[in-house]
């Protein structure tokens, strides 16, 4: 059974981001073209081994190559999103991004054929079968495995500010939910998703990752589908809390300030920093105030004796990591935008609108 190491946890603050997209038509509506763009055709040279597609015939992944500094980021992303646009204009798909499609109604959408998928909808059934998600998942270098565990801990404070900035997701089988990252609750229907429990050691992350192995509670160890994680293949700390994006200012700003994040617990933790104690239960609050809110949140603090508001704490987080972007989200909500397009223009242009163009 396939394992992760210690080992891999070697190279300190390298990039890598994963984009999920949906593929669709000349109307701007999903449409099942994976098969065509990740099995029956060639990608552009920089998607060769990183493209690939996700449950859905209408979802489609990206990988970006290993990036060693972050200045080079932007170049790498644009990059592999253009390719993608290229790929899918040749075969007579575009590619819109959300984290979910504001018309996509999972009983009329085809489920992918790959083994893996069908032994998951087999065995988690009704929320699997509706998971029309696309998330934005950005893994950071970590050189140490203890020190990865650390901060995947510290991390989970800040992942609903990460969720509230990045919500992009309101609607839901074309019914308005009321939520600003619909993604987040229909995802976590999920076994093995939303905030983890600390670690007290990478020891005890290997011991829980075997345990769900051995025990044939996931298949292998990608269906930890938490938050945040310790990736142990790939020796990086992975969150996973955005939904996708459409524009690429954005992903790059989310991109930006969580590789800024962990070097800083990083930094923390080898000035022997002992961290906070935090429930789970306080974590799951702030989660829902982030996804029901987003920007309009205010979220309990880190010291849980009060509560800050989203807007204020962007504003310190961009100056405390000199990240000054992350400002920008304040100006208008993902969420806000779709809501703003499909009252004033309609469906149509509200899906147009979601549509990468390079």
């Amino acid at each position: 059974m396939e394992r992760g190491s210690a080992e891999n946890f070697s190279r300190m603050g390298t990039l890598g981001i994963e984009e999920e997209f949906y593929v669709v038509d000349q109307h701007a509506r999903p449409a099942s073209g994976t098969d065509e763009l990740v099995y029956g055709s060639d990608p552009p040279d920089i998607l060769t081994d990183r493209l690939d597609h996700e449950l859905f015939k209408c979802v489609i992944e990206t990988q970006t190559p290993l990036i060693e500094d972050v200045g080079d980021a932007w170049q790498t992303l644009t990059a592999v999103r253009e390719a993608l646009v290229e790929h899918a204009t040749d075969h007579g798909y575009q590619i819109a991004g959300a984290g979910l499609h504001p018309t996509a109604r999972w009983r009329e959408l085809e489920h992918a054929e790959k083994p893996r998928y069908r032994e998951q909808l087999d065995r988690i059934q009704y929320p699997q079968h509706r998971n029309t998600t696309a998330g934005l998942h950005v893994h950071v270098g970590v050189d140490d495995a203890d020190k990865a565990v650390w901060v995947a801990n510290e991390v989970r404070w800040y992942l609903p500010l990460i969720l509230a900035l990045s919500a992009n997701s309101p609607y839901w089988c074309g019914y308005d939910t009321g939520l600003q990252s619909a993604r987040a609750t229909i995802f976590e229907g999920l076994p093995n998703t939303g905030m983890p429990t600390a670690f007290e050691s990478y020891a005890a992350f290997d011991r829980f990752e075997r345990v769900m192995l051995e025990t044939d509670a996931i298949g292998d160890r990608g269906e930890l589908w938490y938050d945040v994680r310790p990736h142990s293949e790939l020796g990086t700390v992975e969150v996973r809390t955005p939904d996708g994006q459409h524009h690429s200012e954005r992903v790059l700003s989310l991109v930006a300030y969580i590789h800024a994040l962990v070097i800083d617990l990083c930094e923390r933790y080898e000035d022997g920093e002992s961290g906070k104690t935090h429930r789970r239960e306080l974590l799951d609050e702030n989660k829902w105030r982030a996804l029901r809110y987003g920007q309009n949140a205010s979220l309990i603090d880190r010291d849980a004796e009060g509560t800050v508001p989203v807007t204020r704490l962007t504003k310190q987080e961009a100056d405390r990591l000199d990240v000054p972007s992350l400002v920008e989200f304040l100006e208008e909500s993902g969420a806000s935008r779709q809501r703003r397009l499909r009252r004033q223009e309609g469906v149509d242009s509200l899906c147009q609108s979601l549509l990468l163009e390079f």
